[in-house]
């Protein structure tokens, strides 16, 4: 379902983002973000000079490549279109990220080592997409692992998660107690009673 009709407007400005998600041969997978741009006029830039209408003012790309448990095995940063000349200085810092596990307390982890003067606050601002299209990609692999540890006797289950992040997987909601009967907040109002 469309948004409502808006009043008469004109565009100034467009923004891209282009999220992918990758399993490699090698076991790793690969989380790549294209990030575009433009404005729907020309304006002059200080370092650029004139940037007509529709050539990008941003177009940078980022790969994170993770392992199954979501850690950050590498991270590369390229800038082909920046408004500035010194911004491109930045993308090699966003190789301090390997060894980051993405789940709770992750933006704040990418602020610690690629924050302010030290990154670039869009690439930065991408890679929050990045998780969440990192856990997407990883679906079917959790998914088999869950199972996996479901079969196993004795096992002890951890609670997902994702459990309680959204209305769709809130403790008791029909979904959380479909995929995960043990943590519905009936099931667990029942395990705290005893």
């Amino acid at each position: 379902m469309p948004l409502s009709p808006p009043p008469d407007r004109q565009l100034l400005h467009s923004r891209d983002i282009d999220l992918r998600g990758y399993q490699r041969e090698d076991g790793l997978f690969d989380i790549e973000a294209h990030l575009v741009d433009t404005k729907s006029y020309d304006f002059e830039n200080m370092d650029r000079g004139l940037i007509p209408s529709g050539e990008p003012v941003h177009g940078m790309w980022i790969r994170l490549t993770i392992d199954q448990d979501l850690v950050i095995q590498a991270c590369e940063a390229t800038m082909d279109y920046t408004p500035y000349t010194i911004c491109p200085g930045a993308a090699p810092n966003f190789a301090r990220l390997a060894g980051l596990k993405i789940g709770p307390g992750f933006n704040r982890a990418v602020n610690e080592r690629v924050g302010g003067v030290h990154g670039c606050t869009h690439l930065r601002e991408v890679l929050a997409q990045m998780a969440t299209v990192a856990y997407q990609t990883l679906t079917v692999i959790r998914r088999k692992k869950e199972a996996a540890q479901r079969a196993e006797p004795g096992q002890a289950l951890h609670r997902p998660p994702i459990v309680g992040t959204c209305l769709a997987y809130a403790p008791d909601s029909p979904v959380t107690a479909h995929r995960w009967p043990e943590w519905a907040a009936s099931q667990q109002a029942e395990r705290d009673a005893t």
